[in-house]
């Protein structure tokens, strides 16, 4: 089940759009499908692979974490490396450079931690293209410094107050968008979901980690017990395990946000637990958080990029197949990953990625010790510095923050008393 049939991962997936937005979605399939076959096209996103996102990432041995874990190998495949720190460079440079070929010049993008909405305006400033990226006011507040690095590079940040106010709504939005700018404008959906072809374009530019995973395990004679990965919608899940889908080995784990317990509301758990159902949802179907009538379930996590309501249709199908196992990490033990990957190996994941770190800590010990543990680090942790700083030394942050209001307001003042003079 590398690819979609008909649009289809066996009873998930799909295209349920108004009429409106099925000339984009054919127009884009067929682009896509044309692209992939142009060798041109292909060297040139190579080329920006290898000089502008930094490919190949490493694969590093996390030593010190092996021996005190105990177990199995620990590896680490370091996405946060890459150019914008996170995986989703990989798909915005792909969908972008589509873009560009089809004859786009205005790209619109949703993102919820703002790692997607960052890797999408890096993109659009390195080829040329206008970028409008719609965020949920929530995820706006909890993600400052990612929002500042949007505008840094030209785009607008459109803040969305409607409904839940996070990811969920910000992708209604640009759809929305989309749909009265289609002759102008791409949408580049940062994960693997939404209406086909999207999980098939989006998995498919997110590959090359996988594929490099397979690659240097080669190289190096790693054989791999597990690999494990975080999922919100699944971008960064599918890429990392898509060239090992068709086999029965290694054990393919998905970690979902546990948040703080099992309750509705409390965690963002759509393959664990049994809140969940399967349902049609912006375009596609696949298994949310929604109730009977379909009205969407609130979500919660600590990490903006897992509090999404739904799952890629192609990673529901691998879970009900059982090919993926999904697990569900709490909060409290993706904080506690950040803490023992950055204290013992010097790497800082981001909240999304510790869930990950997270879910190989607890496997360790049953893979065997002449096996590997493959975590996919999906991005850095400098971008959750607001969220992880008042759990982790709550006195000094308030120290901080309240240097940086009075220091500001000095400013203001010092700024308002020249303006006056020169009144």
């Amino acid at each position: 089940m590398s690819e979609s049939i008909d649009g289809f991962f066996d009873q998930y997936g799909g295209r349920y759009v108004a009429e409106v937005l099925s000339r984009p979605l054919n127009e884009l399939e067929s682009a896509f499908r044309q692209a992939m076959k142009d060798q041109s096209f292909l060297d040139e996103l190579a080329t920006i692979r290898r000089d502008y996102i930094g490919r190949e990432t490493p694969l590093y041995f996390a030593k010190t974490a092996t021996e005190l874990l105990g177990g199995a190998q620990i590896y680490i495949k370091l996405e946060g490396l890459a150019n914008t720190g996170a995986h989703k460079i990989n798909n915005a440079i792909g969908q972008c450079l589509l873009a560009k070929r089809m004859g786009k010049t205005r790209i619109i993008a949703e993102t919820g931690a703002g790692q997607h909405g960052v890797a999408t305006a890096a993109a659009c400033a390195k080829l040329g293209l206008e970028c409008i990226v719609y965020m949920g006011e929530v995820d706006v507040r909890r993600q400052q410094p990612n929002v500042a690095a949007m505008e840094l590079y030209g785009a607008k940040v459109h803040a969305v107050t409607s409904g839940s106010r996070t990811l969920k709504d910000a992708v209604n939005e640009a759809m929305r968008d989309w749909a009265s700018h289609f002759d102008t404008t791409h949408y580049v959906l940062g994960s693997a979901l939404g209406p086909s072809p999207f999980p098939d374009i989006v998995r498919t530019f997110q590959s090359v980690i996988g594929e490099e995973v397979k690659k240097q395990c080669a190289e190096r004679g790693i054989d791999i017990g597990a690999m494990v990965a975080c999922v919100g919608g699944g971008s960064n899940a599918i890429g990392f395990f898509s060239p090992f889908i068709d086999q029965k080995e290694p054990r393919l784990i998905g970690a979902e946000a546990g948040g703080i317990g099992p309750d509705i509301g409390q965690n963002a758990s759509r393959m664990t637990g049994n809140a969940s159902r399967q349902g049609i949802v912006q375009g596609y179907k696949s298994r949310f958080l929604i109730d009977e009538d379909g009205q969407s379930l609130p979500t919660r996590s600590i990490s903006a990029g897992l509090d999404y309501m739904g799952i890629g249709p192609q990673l529901a199908a691998l879970g009900s197949s059982g090919r993926i196992e999904f697990t569900a990490i709490r909060d409290k033990d993706a904080l506690e990953a950040v803490s023992f990957f950055a204290k013992n190996e010097g790497i800082l994941f981001a909240l999304e990625s510790a869930h990950a770190g997270a879910a190989a800590i607890k496997l360790a010990k049953e893979i065997q010790k002449d096996k590997a543990i493959i975590i996919n680090m999906s991005g850095r942790g400098d971008k959750d510095v607001f969220i992880t700083s008042p759990v982790f030394r709550p006195a000094e942050w308030i120290q901080f923050l309240h240097a940086e209001i009075e220091r500001l307001e000095s400013q203001k003042d010092i700024h308002d008393a020249k303006s006056m003079e020169a009144q």
